[in-house]
């Protein structure tokens, strides 16, 4: 695929295709220097835009086509891993990728919504919605976890649950609310980052855990900007609008107790080292499951009821 750009990022653009044509040249002529001038303008531009991104801006980061999705960071982060398909009930969904792998000796199991780099990537993993025998499929991993006592990593990355008539048909409330039923229960650690969008009870239905963490240019709220300005301004254009007053970003997440941990990406966004990236979130990994283990099984359910009963803000009257 080649670079794609958004709108904010069009100064990059300019920069980069100076250097590629530079070093495109088999001429004679030495270009390191004007390379390396280049080069240091390139970071001054990103850190001079990315450390001022609005809310709406890191929605479109989250979006990005370029960015590292599941698989890249299984794939990455355990090299070994073991695709495990199907719900035993119905059918499989591509949806959603979960199964078995090890990080540095670690033995964990992976739930991960997998969305695709071109049209029939998309179709074939349904844009990362998931449908009910996605959400039992992901249950039974998740059992099967508990089972052999296996940490779970839930990698978050959708626009929500798929809303057809046939997940519907096939209880698609029904699915994800059982998977919130039983994540509460298992005696196992959970860790979810969301590693893009996050969004409804799409992201809910694998999102229920011990550490919610976040990847810095992502976003996590109960329906998309677009949704959300569709339905109060009957205007989707306002989403940018709608971003600032729902506070989606890991910022305001961290402020309303729902987000633990934001993870730093590399400058200039996860899609510009998918390397690097993966690298900071094993990193990560490694030292909340290291946390995590110490943590006596029977107080799991505790723990969590603990947790979500702080989020939120009410009133006794």
């Amino acid at each position: 695929m080649a670079n794609y750009y958004l709108e904010f990022e069009k100064p990059i653009e300019a920069i980069d295709q100076k250097i590629l044509v530079l070093e495109a040249d088999t001429s004679s002529v030495d270009h390191s220097t004007e390379l390396a001038n280049l080069s240091t303008k390139r970071d001054s531009s990103l850190k001079k835009i990315f450390s001022g991104l609005s809310r709406w801006q890191r929605v479109q980061l989250a979006r990005h086509p370029q960015r590292p999705f599941t698989l890249d960071y299984i794939q990455a982060m355990a090299p070994d891993f073991i695709e495990l398909h199907g719900d035993r009930y119905y059918g499989d969904d591509e949806a959603v990728i979960c199964g078995l792998g090890t990080i540095d000796n670690i033995k964990v199991a992976f739930i991960g919504q997998q969305k695709g780099r071109n049209t029939k990537e998309n179709l074939f993993r349904n844009f990362g919605m998931m449908r009910p025998e996605g959400y039992r499929k992901a249950l039974r991993i998740m059992k099967l976890a508990e089972k052999f006592n296996l940490p779970v990593i839930s990698l978050i990355d959708t626009p929500g649950a798929y809303p057809g008539i046939g997940a519907e048909e096939r209880g698609q409330g029904e699915a994800i609310a059982k998977n919130l039923w039983e994540m509460s229960k298992l005696k196992i650690p959970i860790i979810s980052i969301v590693i893009g969008e996050g969004a409804s009870g799409g992201a809910l239905g694998i999102g229920v855990c011990d550490r919610m963490l976040m990847l810095e240019n992502t976003w996590y709220s109960v329906i998309s900007p677009e949704g959300c300005a569709s339905i109060l301004w009957h205007d989707a254009t306002k989403a940018p609008n709608a971003a600032d007053a729902m506070k989606v970003i890991p910022d305001d997440l961290m402020n309303m107790g729902i987000c633990d941990r934001i993870i730093e990406e590399p400058l200039g966004g996860a899609h510009r080292n998918s390397v690097e990236m993966a690298a900071i979130l094993k990193n990560v990994l490694l030292d909340e499951i290291a946390q995590l283990k110490e943590i006596d099984p029977d107080t799991f359910l505790e723990r969590r009821i603990d947790r979500y009963d702080k989020m939120g803000v009410y009133t006794e009257s």
